[in-house]
C-alpha cells in the first residue's frame, strides 16, 4: 500500500504562525478553527465555560491519537492507527506501532485526511511526542526500540538547507540512559529551554518533568528536575506553556486529582513555584487528560480517553471562554479615613513586573482587571505619604470583583532652609480649578502643619500662595488671596490662634518655573502652589 508523505514545501502558506513554534505552535484564529469542518462532533460545556470539540473528518479512529504540535501549516499528531492489513502489532500496546502524521490546514481552517510526516523520522519502531525550535530547523524527538516499545529516548534532527523536509544529522543526545524512558518534549518560546518527561533515578517516583538548557549548537544540558512542587510519587508527563510563557501546563496521575492523568497549571515564576491548580471538572475527568497545548489565548487542544471519542485516546479542541474578574476599593488616609485622589497605582505580578497602573478618581477609587488564582501586588505613590504594598489572591475562578481598600500612612513635614528662608516644606496644598476652598485631601497637610505649630508654640507662619500664569493677572492675584486665606482660617477653626498667622496672594508674580507661554502642565501644577514660611 502507498501512503502519502507530508514533504514539507515551503511556499506562501495560507495559515499564518503568530508565535514561534513550540510542541504546539500558535496559529492564528482562521487555523484554530479546526471544529469548523467537522462533518460530526460531540461538545460538552463545562461550568466554567470550557467547550470541548471532538475532531473528525478523518483525524481521529478507533486508535490512539494525540496531537504533537504544529510545523509550518501542517498540524502533527501521533497514532497508532494501522497503516494497511500488514501493519505490525505493538503488543505492549496492543495497537500498531505510533507514526508521526500531518495534516495540511487550508485558509477556512478545514483539515486534510492525516498522512504520514517523514519517511526519516518514522521508522518500524514507536515514534512519539516531538517539538521544534523556533526558527523550525531543529527538530527534537522521541522513539522507541522494538525490543521495548514503553522506552523512549531522545533525538535531534536538522532540516537541511532548501530541502522539501529531509531530516539529517539524526543523534542519539547523550541525556539518555539505559533503562530510562525520555518523552513528551516541549521547547520554551524562546527557544533556549527543553522540558520533557523521564524516569530518570532522582525522579520522585514514575515520571517527573524535567529541563534542560538548549545550547547554541542545538545540543542539552544537564537534565533539572522541577522539583517536588511539580513532580509527585505519581506520572507527571506532558509539560507546556502559555504562548507568553507565564504560565505551566502539564498532566500528572498525583496533586488533587480527579482521576487518571489529569491536567494541571502553574504559573511558570522566576521564584519558587507554588502549588499546581488542577484545571478542574470541566476539563478533566475520571479518564486520562493529558497533552494540553495552547494554540490561542483561550483556545488549545487536549488528548482523552474519555467514552465518547472514536477509540483510545482522540484529540479535542477545547475553548474556554475568558472569565472576567476585577480588583476595585479605594485609597484612604490611615489616620481620618479621608479618601485619597491622584494616587498613583501600580498592579504587578508575584514576580514584581508590572502589569497595569492607573491614577485614583475624585473619590479615591481604582480599578484592575485580573485572572483567576494569580498572586498579585498593588503598590501605592502619592506625595506626603509613605509608599505602601499590598498583596492579594484572586481565589476564585467564576467572574468575580475583589474589594481592597488601602490605607496609606503620612509623612512627617520637614523644617528646611529654601530660598534664604525657613520653611515647613510638605506636600502641595489642592483646591478646585477656579475655587479657593481647600479640597478635603489637603486637609491631611493642613493637620501637619498644625502639628508643627503645636509643637512650637512661639512659631509664627506666612501663608503665601501662587498660581499659574493663565488667565488675567487680577484674576489670579485676587484667587491666590483668597486661597492663602482660606488656609488660614482652616487653622484657625481647628485651634491655631490668628496672631500667629497671615496670608499673602502672589497670583504668578512669583512662578517657580518661569515658562512663560511654553508652559508644560508639569510646570503649570509647579508653580500653583502654598508655602509655609516661618517668621521671626
Amino acid at each position: 500500500m502507498k501512503t502519502k508523505l507530508c514533504f514539507l514545501v515551503f511556499l506562501i502558506s495560507n495559515v499564518i504562525i503568530s508565535q514561534g513554534p513550540s510542541n504546539l505552535l500558535a496559529v492564528n484564529n482562521s487555523s484554530f478553527n479546526l471544529h469548523t469542518v467537522s462533518s460530526k462532533k460531540t461538545t460538552t460545556i463545562g461550568a466554567n465555560g470550557y467547550t470541548f470539540e471532538l475532531l473528525d473528518a478523518g483525524v481521529n479512529t478507533p486508535f490512539s491519537e494525540i496531537g504533537s504540535g504544529f510545523f509550518r501549516d501542517k498540524l502533527i499528531m501521533v497514532s497508532s492507527k494501522k497503516l494497511g492489513g500488514l501493519a505490525k502489532i505493538d503488543p505492549n500496546t496492543r495497537e500498531a506501532y505510533k507514526e508521526l502524521f500531518c495534516l495540511d490546514i487550508d485558509k477556512n481552517g478545514a483539515l486534510s485526511s492525516p498522512y504520514l510526516f517523514s519517511r526519516i523520522l518514522n521508522t518500524n519502531a514507536s515514534e512519539d511526542q516531538l517539538a521544534f525550535s523556533p526558527n523550525e530547523t531543529t527538530v527534537y524527538y522521541t522513539r522507541s526500540s522494538k525490543e521495548n516499545s514503553l522506552e523512549f529516548k531522545l533525538y535531534k534532527a536538522v532540516l537541511e538547507a532548501d530541502s522539501h523536509g529531509n531530516w539529517i544529522n539524526n543523534e542519539l543526545l547523550d541525556i539518555n540512559k539505559n533503562n530510562v524512558s525520555i518523552e513528551t518534549p516541549f521547547v520554551n518560546h524562546a527557544g533556549d529551554k527543553l522540558y520533557f518527561s523521564a524516569n530518570f533515578d532522582d525522579s520522585f517516583g514514575g515520571y517527573d518533568l524535567y529541563v534542560s538548557d538548549i545550547k547554541s549548537d542545538g545540543t542539552l544540558g544537564s537534565p533539572k528536575n522541577l522539583g517536588k512542587t511539580i513532580n509527585t510519587s505519581y506520572d507527571e508527563k506532558y509539560p507546556s506553556l502559555s504562548l507568553d510563557d507565564k504560565y505551566f501546563y502539564f498532566a500528572s496521575k498525583g496533586h488533587d486529582n480527579i482521576g487518571g492523568f489529569d491536567l494541571f497549571v502553574i504559573k511558570n515564576s522566576k521564584k519558587e513555584y507554588k502549588k499546581p491548580r488542577n484545571m478542574g471538572n470541566t476539563i478533566n475527568t475520571v479518564y486520562d487528560e493529558l497533552a494540553y497545548f495552547l494554540a490561542a489565548k483561550n483556545k488549545g487542544y487536549i488528548s482523552s480517553n474519555r467514552p465518547n471519542g472514536k477509540g483510545g485516546y482522540d484529540i479535542y479542541t477545547a475553548t474556554n471562554d475568558e472569565i472576567l474578574q476585577h480588583i476595585k476599593g479605594k485609597v484612604l488616609d490611615l489616620e481620618t479615613q479621608i479618601k485619597l485622589p491622584n494616587t498613583v497605582v501600580v498592579l504587578k505580578d508575584e514576580d514584581e513586573i508590572e502589569i497595569s497602573r492607573t491614577v485614583t478618581k475624585e473619590d479615591g477609587t481604582y480599578s484592575f482587571s485580573v485572572i483567576p488564582f494569580e498572586t498579585y501586588s498593588i503598590s501605592t505613590f502619592k506625595d506626603g505619604f509613605k509608599d505602601a504594598s499590598v498583596e492579594f489572591f484572586t481565589n476564585r475562578g467564576s467572574e468575580t470583583t475583589y474589594k481592597k481598600d488601602i490605607e496609606l500612612i503620612t509623612t512627617e513635614p520637614i523644617i528646611a532652609e529654601v530660598e534664604n528662608e525657613m520653611r515647613i516644606v510638605l506636600e502641595n496644598i489642592y483646591f478646585d480649578f477656579n475655587r479657593y476652598n481647600v479640597k478635603e485631601e489637603s486637609f491631611i497637610s493642613l493637620n501637619k502643619i498644625m502639628k508643627v505649630l503645636k509643637e512650637h508654640p512661639e512659631m509664627k507662619l506666612a501663608i503665601n500662595a501662587h498660581t499659574d500664569n493663565k488667565g488675567r493677572n487680577s484674576y489670579n492675584l485676587n484667587l491666590s488671596n483668597k486661597r492663602a486665606a482660606s488656609a488660614v482660617k482652616y487653622l484657625i477653626k481647628n485651634g491655631i490662634s490668628k496672631d500667629r498667622l497671615a496670608s499673602k496672594g502672589y497670583g504668578e508674580t512669583k512662578p517657580l518655573i518661569d515658562c512663560k507661554t511654553n508652559c508644560s502642565n508639569e510646570d503649570l501644577q509647579a508653580n500653583r502652589r502654598v508655602e509655609f514660611v516661618i517668621v521671626d
